[in-house]
């Protein structure tokens, strides 16, 4: 018998004799936790357990495509690229996890070495197994789908899409309607007068109301619609709701599709379909639950906010803006598509509040263009933000630019205190057009901008952060464009600022230790936490703002710079999508806790226990850190550092 088979039917005999005892470790972990323990036996029953000495190579890179998917059961294994190795930049896989997902769904080699860091044990799946253990389990497929994403072995987007439209992804129109279905619905008595129940929908902040008896059996719906059609009918309030509902209401079962609903309100031309399960009202989906990623929310959102007749209606529509993205999530839209749709949004509500200023203080006869800085700059805001704008004009000369000031100045201070009252916090450093020093001349911003590049101050290199993400969001775009073009010429030139910039890159550090904990807080207020932006996001977005105005890159999008980077060969294809997967998860992680702390009533922050996250996410978020650690050794080993 060969030496290699020998090792196989030993582990597999190993593994026979404690069935039991490794079902119940499994079971310790995800996804392992969540499946069918039918299935879950089914893995142990084709495993094998192998043995690795300290140092010893468990998988290699080689031509050869992956032929196991490994379970660490005791030890921990140390992943190393071989490009990594000068930077010393590691990660670890422990008790319980498992790797090469990446290699083993794209049917190819393992880009990555992977040492035992101790003496490990390991169970070892072989791959026919693992192909029926995915077609079978659905918590094992999305473990292994997201396992693309979790970091420990990265491959680029179009292989993972490959993947799931091979194996098999639930789309969704898909989905049960029940899942669909995320609040109680809203009903009423029949007798109820019209006043009350429009008042009902009004404080509910829904688009109808169900009509029921005593059994909660519907008996008809309401709707906005029947509403305008009332109002325009002069019908009395007080009559009771009986009288103007729609009768017998289209309902489903809360088993049926998405797909379902979607073809009834095609042929029936409703937009709402009541779930009924024996008999009785347990949810209502509506038209904007089934399309809400659809552009015609977000086009009928715009459209309302840019036709707004006053500051206070831009107010109330926020709430409209955050259900949006309470939508987006639940329907798992990524974090990019949330915080460009949340940047849109407010580039409308700042120009319909330039628009409103203008018409209440008057036209100051001065054409001139706002300017935004930092995260709107970048599109990257999320419900969180505040305000970092400024205001470009043209002047002839120094006096002329001091005339036209005096006169722009009381406009951007409305402007700015219009902004607050719409949810966008002044500035608490002053970043605000309102500013006398951010309402600036063309020649004026120009020397500024030259003032951070030559005298590359701690003061001056901060503020470079925020002033070199920069985009005109109302009025004429020419002057904005010609600042960038410059600002590049300026830091393309000027490698000593570059390398002074790569420096200040490195203040903030990602929150992971030497071993494997995360580096939290440790007194005061902010016990037992880390900040999500700062350390988490902060890394990615400078080191690709360096690079970027580096390589006269004129994108100010995070992920736009990084892949522009990867397309000209500033930074390895891998490497480019290790850091846009770690920048995606972490900016998830923060849009979900906004969204929980606005659920409880909290204001928006971005600090989290990492110990209020499940296993597997504090996982990713783990590994997402390192990928920031990793472009933060990039740069010191660019720039020599």
């Amino acid at each position: 018998m060969k030496h290699s088979n020998a090792f196989a039917e030993a582990g597999k005999v190993a593994v026979q004799q404690n069935l039991h005892g490794l079902l119940v470790f499994l079971q310790q972990f995800p996804p392992f936790n969540q499946m069918d323990l039918a299935h879950l036996a089914f893995l142990v029953e084709n495993c094998q357990l192998r043995f690795y000495a300290q140092g010893e190579s468990i998988l290699k890179p080689d031509a050869a495509p992956v032929e196991h998917f490994y379970i660490v059961k005791q030890g921990r294994v140390q992943g190393q690229r071989s490009a990594d190795a000068q930077a010393g930049s590691t990660f670890e896989i422990s008790t319980g996890e498992c790797f090469p997902l990446a290699a083993l769904l794209g049917e190819r080699a393992t880009r990555t070495e992977h040492l035992a860091a101790e003496d490990t044990f390991c169970l070892l799946l072989n791959k026919p197994a693992f192909i029926k253990l995915f077609a079978q389990s659905n918590p094992f497929r999305d473990f292994a789908l997201r396992g693309v994403s979790s970091l420990l072995d990265q491959v680029n987007q179009q292989v993972q899409l490959r993947a799931v439209e091979t194996l098999g992804a639930q789309y969704s129109l898909n989905t049960r309607l029940s899942d669909l279905a995320m609040r109680q619905p809203v009903s009423c008595a029949p007798s109820l007068a019209l006043r009350d129940a429009v008042r009902l929908m009004h404080e509910r902040q829904v688009g109808s109301v169900v009509i029921v008896d005593a059994d909660r059996r519907p008996l008809g719906i309401f709707t906005l619609r029947d509403l305008r059609r009332t109002v325009a009918d002069g019908a009395a309030m007080e009559q009771p709701i009986a009288a103007l509902m729609t009768p017998a209401p289209f309902a489903l079962g809360p088993d049926a599709s998405a797909f379902d609903a979607a073809i009834a309100m095609t042929e029936r031309h409703i937009a709402h379909v009541c779930l009924v399960d024996q008999e009785r009202l347990c949810g209502v989906v509506s038209e904007r639950d089934l399309f809400a990623l659809q552009r015609i929310d977000l086009v009928h959102l715009a459209r309302t906010i840019r036709h707004a007749a006053r500051v206070e209606t831009l107010v109330a529509l926020r709430s409209e803006v955050r259900q949006l993205v309470d939508r987006m999530l639940a329907h798992g839209a990524s974090s990019t598509q949330i915080t460009h749709l949340i940047t849109l949004l407010n580039d409308h509500t700042v120009c319909r509040v330039i628009e409103l200023s203008l018409e209440q203080l008057g036209d100051p006869g001065v054409p001139f263009t706002w300017l935004c800085f930092g995260s709107e700059g970048r599109r990257e805001q999320t419900l969180h933000t505040d305000q970092d704008n400024g205001l470009l004009f043209e002047a002839t000369d120094a006096v002329h630019a001091e005339q036209l000031r005096a006169r722009l100045l009381p406009l951007a201070a409305q402007i700015n205190q219009s902004l607050a009252a719409c949810g966008f916090s002044l500035c608490q450093g002053g970043i605000m057009a309102g500013n006398p020093q951010l309402c600036l001349s063309h020649a004026e911003w120009r020397r500024r901008f030259s003032g951070f590049v030559r005298e590359a101050s701690p003061e001056n290199l901060l503020a470079s952060s925020i002033y070199f993400d920069l985009r005109a969001v109302w009025g004429p775009t020419e002057g904005c464009e010609q600042l960038r073009a410059g600002l590049l010429d300026e830091v393309a030139d000027n490698p000593l600022f570059q390398r002074l910039l790569a420096a200040n890159a490195l203040r903030q550090s990602p929150p992971v230790g030497r071993l494997r904990d995360f580096v939290v807080a440790r007194k005061g207020a902010e016990k037992d936490t880390l900040d999500l932006k700062v350390q988490g996001l902060t890394p990615f977005v400078d080191g690709a703002r360096l690079l970027a105005l580096a390589h006269g890159i004129e994108a100010c999008n995070t992920l736009e710079r990084l892949r522009q980077l990867v397309r000209r060969g500033v930074i390895e294809a891998l490497d480019g999508a290790a850091y846009e997967e770690a920048y995606h998860f972490i900016q998830q992680t923060r849009l979900q806790l906004h969204q929980q702390q606005a659920r409880q009533g909290r204001p928006y922050g971005n600090r989290i226990d990492p110990d209020s996250l499940n296993q597997l996410d504090r996982r990713i978020l783990r590994e997402s850190f390192r990928q920031a650690q990793r472009l933060q050794r990039s740069l010191v080993l660019r720039y020599q550092l």
